[in-house]
C-alpha cells in the first residue's frame, strides 16, 4: 500500500512537471508612450536603452511593428483581445465629458457610461482567460484600463479598478517599475516553486508622464540637449529600460529564460515637445508614423532564430494568435480574428501570408458608446513601403490641437524613402490612392461616417 501511494506521489508530480515544462512562460514587455526611433537598437543618436538592445539580440525583431491605434486604452484593449477598437468597442480613454459635469465628483449618469465603456472587455475572450484554460496562471501589473484585474481573466494582479477604488488607468498598478518589481518578482517565484506556466503583463508608467526620472539620468542627457523637456523624457526611456533589465535578470536568476516568449512592444507613440510638458504634434493620438510605429521583438531562446526582419509588417493584433500557438493552445485562437500567428514565420521561416496592416483613430474621448464612426478621425493603410491615409469628421471633443485636420486630401507617403511622411504623394498617384482606399472600405465598411477628403484639389 505504502509502496503504491509513493508511486502515485511520484506520478502525480512528474505529470505536474512535464505539464509546466511542456508549456512556455510568456512575458509581455510594454512601454507606454514611447516613439519608435526611441531606442539604442534602433539607432538613437543620444538614448541608451542596453538591456532592450540585449534582448533585441536574441529575438526576432520587427523594425516596421505597428499598434492599430495611437492611444493607451484602445491599444491596449486591442493587444489583450486581438480586435481593432472599432471591433471591442474601446475607441477612446474616456466617455466625453457630460455639460457642466463637475470633474471631481461626475454624475451618476457619467458613472454609469464608465461602467458600460469597461464592461466591453466582458464580452471578448482576452489572452489571460484563454490561458488560464490551459493551465497557466498570470499577474498584471501597470496600465490597465479595464476595472480590475481579474475582469480581464488575471489569476493574480495589482490594479484594483473602477469602481471598487475609482481608479482610471491603473491605480495600485502604476507603482510597478517606478517603485521597484517586487509584485512580478513575487509572483514569478510562487508561479516556478508551483512549477505553474505563467504569464506576465508587465506594464509599466514608463516613459509615460510624469517625467521625473532619478537625477542621475537627467544630469546624464541634460548636457546633450537644449531642452530639458527632451533630456527628462530621455532619462525616463532609460529609466524604463533600467526596469526591464531588472525584468530579465529575475528569469536569469530563477532558471527560466530558456523556457520563457518575451515579446516587446509599446502602447502608442510619443514625440517630446522642445519648449512644453506635453507631445508634439504627429505623436501620441496621431494616425501618423510618430504615433503608430512601433518596433516589435519576441524572444524565446532556442525556438525563435534572433533575425531582423527589416520589411516585414506586424501589428500588435498579432500578439493574441501568436502567443497562443506558442503556449500549444492554438485550437483556442478565436474564429476570425485580424492578427495572425507569427509563429511559422519566426519558428519555421515560413513566408508571412500577409499583403497589408490597417489602422484607425479615433477622438480621446468617445461621444457614443454604441457608435465608433461617432468619433471616427482617420484610416490608414500600409501595403509595402506606401501608406495612405484617410481624414474623417467625427466629433475631436477636447483635443483638437492633437488632430488638425487641415490636410484634408488622401496623404499618400513612400515610407521607405519618407519615414517622417513629409512628401503627400496622393496628387501624382491618382490610381494607387483609389486601390488603397478601397482596400480600406474592405477591410472596414463603414455605415454613416464619411471622409471628408477633397480628392480632386
Amino acid at each position: 500500500m505504502k509502496s503504491t501511494f509513493v508511486l502515485l506521489i511520484s506520478l502525480f508530480a512528474f505529470t505536474s512537471f512535464s505539464s509546466a515544462a511542456d508549456k512556455p512562460n510568456i512575458v509581455l514587455i510594454l512601454s507606454d508612450d514611447q516613439t519608435w526611433t526611441d531606442y539604442g537598437f534602433m539607432g538613437h543618436e543620444f538614448i541608451k536603452t542596453p538591456n532592450l538592445d540585449k534582448l533585441s539580440k536574441r529575438s526576432a525583431v520587427f523594425p516596421r511593428g505597428y499598434v492599430p491605434v495611437a492611444l493607451c486604452r484602445p491599444s491596449l484593449s486591442s493587444l489583450i483581445t486581438g480586435l481593432y477598437p472599432h471591433q471591442h468597442g474601446v475607441t477612446g480613454n474616456d466617455p466625453a465629458p457630460l455639460p457642466a459635469m463637475n470633474k471631481k465628483s461626475p454624475s451618476p449618469v457619467y458613472t454609469k457610461l464608465r461602467a458600460d465603456l469597461i464592461a466591453n472587455i466582458d464580452k471578448h475572450p482576452t489572452l489571460p482567460k484563454l490561458l488560464a484554460k490551459n493551465g497557466y496562471v498570470s499577474h498584471q501589473s501597470g496600465k490597465w484600463w479595464e476595472g480590475n484585474y481579474k475582469r480581464g481573466g488575471f489569476t493574480e494582479g495589482m490594479t484594483r479598478g473602477f469602481p471598487e477604488r475609482g481608479g482610471r488607468h491603473g491605480d495600485d498598478g502604476l507603482k510597478i517599475g517606478r517603485e521597484g518589481m517586487k509584485p512580478v518578482f513575487d509572483f514569478i517565484d510562487k508561479s516556478v516553486s508551483e512549477n505553474k506556466p505563467f504569464y506576465v503583463y508587465y506594464a509599466p508608467f514608463l516613459p509615460h508622464t510624469p517625467h521625473n526620472p532619478p537625477a542621475r539620468l537627467f544630469d546624464k542627457y541634460k548636457g546633450k540637449v537644449a531642452s530639458d523637456h527632451v533630456a527628462r523624457y530621455y532619462a525616463m526611456c532609460e529609466w524604463f529600460d533600467e526596469t526591464c533589465g531588472q525584468l530579465l535578470d529575475h528569469l536569469d536568476a530563477k532558471g527560466v529564460t530558456d523556457n520563457t516568449i518575451i515579446y516587446y512592444i509599446c502602447d502608442n507613440g510619443w514625440i517630446q515637445s522642445e519648449d512644453k510638458r506635453g507631445y508634439a504634434p504627429r505623436s501620441k493620438q496621431s494616425a501618423n508614423e510618430g504615433g503608430t510605429r512601433q518596433p516589435t521583438m519576441i524572444s524565446w531562446p532556442g525556438k525563435i532564430k534572433p533575425k531582423i526582419y527589416e520589411d516585414t509588417l506586424v501589428t500588435s493584433l498579432d500578439y493574441l494568435p501568436t502567443m497562443l500557438a506558442a503556449a500549444g493552445a492554438e485550437a483556442d485562437i478565436p474564429k476570425g480574428l485580424p492578427g495572425l500567428n507569427l509563429m511559422p514565420l519566426i519558428a519555421e521561416g515560413k513566408k508571412l501570408d500577409r499583403d497589408a496592416i490597417y489602422g484607425e483613430s479615433f477622438a480621446h474621448d468617445i461621444v457614443d458608446l454604441k457608435n465608433s464612426e461617432a468619433s471616427l478621425l482617420y484610416r490608414w493603410v500600409i501595403q509595402g513601403n506606401w501608406k495612405l491615409l484617410l481624414t474623417y469628421d467625427g466629433d475631436v471633443g477636447r483635443y483638437t490641437s492633437s488632430h488638425p485636420r487641415t490636410e484634408k486630401r488622401p496623404q499618400l507617403y513612400n515610407l521607405k524613402k519618407d519615414p517622417t511622411e513629409e512628401s503627400n504623394l496622393a496628387k501624382d498617384n491618382p490610381e494607387l490612392v483609389a486601390k488603397l482606399a478601397a482596400m480600406i472600405d474592405t477591410n472596414w465598411p463603414l455605415k454613416q461616417a464619411k471622409a471628408i477628403t477633397v480628392w480632386n484639389d
